[in-house]
């Protein structure tokens, strides 16, 4: 008679953590999306705790907000959406959870160390801006071979994403060399931040925008078929690249010369695309309404030009990027996050009554933001209303993630 000698041996349970980062980590937009959210709220908290008076902050404005913004926080976000589209526009291969989480823990890193030492040694914080930059390098070098391994003819979308990222490669390096004192540090930097949110920012956006939007359009309304002018990405890189020239070099008024272009371009490609408002769900008509904060800006742009001209004491204080970076990145990013939130996880991509307010008090933001521009006009009522203002997109962001955060650390 033979026994089985084997011992009885339990079978090895996985520790609750390697459990949940597995799941955490299977999908690119989950870390990524939820480091830009998170820290979309710590820079906005820190601004709001400056401009209120309870902390102070040995750096200026420009890098603990302006930078903070365009370099730290919404890149990340974007990043998650591009780690997943990138591969499925070239048809490529998925990115493997090991590569894309190893740049993940840089971004992590460098944008806690941009934070921490801002707020308690602000001499090291050009320590994990270098970290951050070699982050985003690493990002563009990835995206690039995927898109130049593609066999795909046509491969325009992806290029200007390339071209805007590689711009922002540049404003990024000039705005750390900037933050050394020397004779044309100020000039530089000023340059730098331009063209991160111009040609970095912006540009990366608004190609993923008239890609997917129109694409999610067909999805929700059959028969909708898009009128894109050809080389649209080409003419507004160009026309934004003489925006950062303008801004950088020379008199507001001057900016007349390339606002009025970009309000025509992009307000005629709208009408051009007769997106079905009211024949889609609320998470495609949030989309089409980031968008058309665009023209928007560019008109309030015009206005200050114009009012540079015959009314010089009028301030704007930066009407225009405020109205592109709440009106449209903001939007774009709840309009977006909330439908891959949704769609990755295994639920139908649908904005309920939640997401709905959520969507419409953003617009309501954005709104108040403008008139807080106007408001440094006025001796009293600036600091008051850009406050508030921080205080209800930061509000706004914490209710959103209560709900999208949770099921993005939950994974998949």
């Amino acid at each position: 008679m033979v026994f089985d000698q084997t011992p009885n041996v339990p079978p090895v349970k996985k520790s609750g953590f390697k459990v949940w980062y597995k799941k955490f980590s299977s999908q690119p937009h989950q870390p990524f999306f939820t480091s830009g959210i998170i820290f979309f709220i710590l820079f906005l908290s820190m601004f709001t705790a400056v401009y209120s008076g309870l902390i102070n902050v040995d750096a200026s404005v420009l890098t603990y907000h302006a930078y903070s913004m365009i370099f730290v926080v919404f890149i990340q976000f974007f990043l998650g959406f591009l780690f997943v589209v990138f591969p499925r526009f070239l048809m490529q291969a998925e990115i493997l959870p090991k590569v894309y989480m190893q740049q993940f823990q840089l971004y992590l890193l460098s944008s806690l160390g941009v934070l921490l030492s801002l707020l308690f040694f602000s001499e090291i914080t050009v320590v994990f801006q270098l970290i951050m930059f070699v982050a985003q390098v690493l990002s563009f070098k990835l995206l690039f071979e995927i898109h130049k391994k593609s066999l795909m003819k046509v491969k325009e979308d992806t290029k200007w994403v390339l071209i805007g990222f590689a711009s922002g490669l540049v404003a990024h390096l000039l705005f750390i060399i900037s933050s050394f004192d020397f004779n044309y540090s100020f000039l530089i930097n000023k340059l730098a931040l331009n063209a991160g949110f111009y040609l970095f920012l912006f540009m990366i956006i608004f190609a993923i925008s008239q890609r997917m939007i129109p694409f999610f359009t067909t999805a929700k309304a059959p028969g909708y078929v898009v009128n894109k002018t050809k080389n649209i990405l080409l003419y507004v890189y160009v026309l934004l690249a003489l925006k950062v020239l303008v801004l950088a070099f020379l008199d507001t008024a001057f900016n007349l010369l390339v606002d009025i272009p970009l309000f025509i371009l992009i307000t005629r490609e709208l009408i051009k695309w007769k997106l079905p408002f009211f024949k889609v769900p609320a998470i495609m008509w949030v989309l089409y309404l980031a968008l058309y904060w665009i023209p928007v800006a560019f008109l309030l742009s015009i206005v200050e030009s114009i009012m540079a001209i015959y009314s010089p004491e009028i301030l704007f204080e930066k009407v225009v990027v405020h109205t592109i970076a709440l009106g449209y990145f903001v939007t774009v990013l709840l309009g977006f996050g909330t439908r891959v939130v949704l769609g990755h996880s295994g639920s139908t991509p649908h904005a309920n009554n939640f997401a709905i307010v959520i969507f419409v008090a953003v617009q309501f933001i954005v709104l108040l933001r403008i008139i807080s521009s106007f408001a440094l006009n006025s001796d009293n009522m600036y600091l008051t209303l850009i406050n508030t203002t921080a205080i209800l997109l930061i509000v706004g962001l914490i209710i959103w993630s209560t709900k999208y955060l949770t099921i993005l650390f939950k994974g998949k």
